[in-house]
């Protein structure tokens, strides 16, 4: 694998991510993925506060630019997309190793939720899609819906029929899984599916 790529999404995202280095703060290393995203603007400033408690592990923000961001980690790697667009209210990315031992040595029965045999795909959508609600893991993953769509594509349906985000599964280096989840400001009318079907 590079230490370092980068690729435009046709639907406007672009996602980038390089290794992080020995002893270097991972998030330093997404920041500057993020910042190179988003054209390095001279008054950008990233921040991530927690809607909660106020510390730095909450929905990513781009501030000085049009851009909406989100990071995610996967092992070595860290991973920064970015997405722009008026009527684009929330944007999540999440990333995991296709293979990794202690957590495919738990197995994934009950994940994400009771009574599932879930997968590393169903999880990296499930998370993108919490990660751009901007609620995270405040919402329980089990209670998050995917219906598959057009190959390489879904929608995420949040409880109670509240809103559906439109999913992607993102072209990744060899040994990375990569969803990504937009929520769009409602117009009226949907076509998201019904959380019935």
């Amino acid at each position: 694998m590079s230490t370092r790529a980068r690729r435009p999404h046709p639907l406007g995202f672009a996602v980038d991510w390089a290794e992080v280095p020995e002893r270097m703060p991972r998030r330093d290393v997404a920041f500057t993925l993020l910042a190179g995203l988003a054209g390095s603007p001279a008054g950008l400033r990233i921040r991530n506060p927690c809607p909660r408690c106020g510390g730095p592990h909450g929905p990513v923000v781009l501030e000085g630019t049009r851009f909406r961001g989100s990071v995610a980690y996967a092992g070595r790697i860290a991973v920064a997309a970015v997405v722009s667009g008026a009527d684009i209210v929330g944007f999540g990315i999440d990333a995991e190793p296709r293979v990794d031992a202690v957590r495919d040595g738990a197995g994934w029965e009950g994940v994400p939720g009771p009574g599932r045999r879930g997968t590393v795909r169903e999880w990296t959508r499930v998370e993108a899609v919490l990660k751009a609600d901007g609620r995270g893991l405040g919402v329980d993953p089990a209670d998050v819906v995917i219906r598959d769509d057009a190959p390489g594509t879904w929608w995420g349906l949040l409880p109670h029929g509240a809103r559906a985000a439109e999913g992607w599964d993102v072209d990744a280096p060899a040994g990375l899984v990569v969803s990504a989840a937009i929520f769009r400001q409602p117009s009226g009318g949907s076509a998201a599916p019904s959380s019935q079907r």
